[in-house]
């Protein structure tokens, strides 16, 4: 029997591309469970080298960084390899935020643009929001849209606050001398507090300190009503799981799953009861 190599190749890419994407597997969540993993790693590895530390820990840093790189150039490249459209895949706007991750990681330039590029990586996150979805088939679709917002907002504090550091540091008598206090500078600037203790010296920075509140103004409203309107939404519904697939919250006159179309249990709420006919003596 002969075995076409095109088809054979293009199913090797098809359970590759549901390996990377997919969470329906105990191996598609492993991978993407230690990619996470890897991201941090290397968010806190960034963290971690901008305070006074022992010089060997630094370089063991250093080494961790070109390692968790070599691993994430490898999945950039195999993603590339199982793409629909390989010839588009580097433009898409995932496969720019893992170049602007990987880059600066294994070129370790000191070149401004480059090193500020070094805090987009805890971005890579957003490719796996997906997992998320893991709640929801677990039956805790209350907690996607908060998990999410918190995600959302978290890199966004931490884009902003790598930033100004990246920009201040080196600067004399600059108030920015490691990531805490570039951090407590980008809380302190979002939330329109302005305690004024720290300040950005140079032009740079102030420009960066002016394109994180512009953001802050626009994403965290954003952020904040997507929560407001899962919380409304969940206080219209009644916690009713489903025996089949989980799933937690049903609409109140709910009969069936809306994800599985299974019966649901049978409940009558208290007020319903206080409504039925009563017996007649």
């Amino acid at each position: 029997m002969v075995v076409d190599p095109e088809s054979e190749g293009a199913r090797w890419r098809s359970r590759l591309a549901a390996l990377l994407d997919g969470y329906d597997t105990a191996a598609s969540v492993l991978l993407n469970g230690f990619l996470v993993g890897a991201i941090a790693a290397a968010s806190l590895s960034f963290v971690a080298s901008t305070f006074a530390i022992p010089a060997d820990l630094r370089r063991a840093l250093e080494w961790g960084d070109r390692a968790i790189a070599v691993l994430f150039t490898v999945e950039y490249a195999l993603r590339w390899w199982c793409a629909p459209r390989p010839w588009r895949y580097p433009f898409t706007p995932l496969a720019l935020l893992d170049a602007a991750a990987i880059v600066p990681m294994l070129l370790g330039s000191d070149v401004l643009f480059l090193r500020l590029l070094r805090s987009l990586r805890i971005l890579r996150l957003l490719r796996f929001s997906g997992s998320i979805e893991l709640l929801r088939r677990l039956g805790r679709q209350d907690l996607q849209i908060p998990i999410r917002v918190a995600l959302a907002l978290g890199s966004f504090l931490f884009v902003a606050a790598g930033s100004i550091y990246q920009v201040e540091h080196n600067l004399p008598q600059t108030h920015i001398r490691n990531f805490l206090d570039a951090f407590y500078f980008t809380v302190v600037t979002t939330t329109t507090v302005g305690f004024g203790d720290i300040t950005p010296r140079s032009d740079a920075g102030r420009l960066v300190t002016l394109s994180t509140i512009a953001a802050g103004v626009i994403l965290i409203p954003w952020q904040v009503g997507d929560l407001v309107r899962q919380f409304v939404k969940t206080l219209q519904k009644i916690s009713d799981p489903c025996l089949i697939c989980g799933l937690e919250f049903h609409d109140v006159d709910a009969r069936f799953c809306k994800r599985c179309g299974a019966p649901l249990p049978e409940i009558v709420p208290m007020l319903d009861r206080s409504k039925a006919p009563q017996d007649s003596p």
